[in-house]
């Protein structure tokens, strides 16, 4: 069985989603039912992206690439694309850890207790963060600045998860007020 990589890229973002593998009959079920379909390697056997998540990917344009070795599927999702709850199964490694954590909440888990505490706690932590790394932009090593910005970012991510919010939105937005 011949299997090609197949790109999952958002239609109306442009944003990467996902690499998958397809063979010829996922390929197939792909076209005729307009939905994206896959071959599973640790499985071994064919998938259909959202058969047990719901988070399906309607596919708008299926092409091969130059050489015909690879594929490429812009598609519409419907709802998250990683198995994390991401939006992007290319998001930044921190961002899929805690949405990973928020979606299973593992006990004794940091995040699990950030997010539990609720919204407010959430963002007063983002808020003291930002004083710590205040400070220390002004009076402190640059180590410090590194170890408190890292603090701050990882919070930041925390407060996205527990509105619901993914990463993705705060790079949409950054993306077009750079084209401004």
């Amino acid at each position: 069985m011949t299997l090609r990589p197949a790109i999952v890229q958002d239609a109306a973002t442009g944003r990467v989603l996902m690499l998958a593998w397809m063979n010829e009959e996922a390929e197939r079920l792909t076209r005729e039912t307009g939905e994206a379909w896959f071959w599973s390697r640790s499985r071994e056997r064919l998938w259909r992206k959202g058969e047990t998540s719901g988070n399906s990917l309607a596919v708008e344009e299926l092409r091969d690439d130059c050489d015909g070795d690879a594929l490429l599927l812009r598609v519409t999702p419907a709802g998250p694309t990683c198995h994390t709850g991401s939006v992007s199964c290319f998001a930044p490694a921190l961002w899929r850890t805690i949405s990973d954590r928020a979606a299973r909440r593992p006990p004794g888990s940091y995040t699990t207790e950030l997010l539990d505490a609720g919204v407010g706690a959430v963002a007063r932590k983002v808020g003291e963060e930002a004083v710590e790394l205040t400070v220390a932009a002004l009076d402190e090593s640059d180590e410090r600045v590194v170890e408190e910005a890292a603090d701050l970012v990882y919070h930041l991510y925390v407060l996205l998860a527990a509105r619901g919010l993914d990463v993705a939105a705060v790079e949409d937005e950054l993306r077009a007020r750079a084209a401004n």
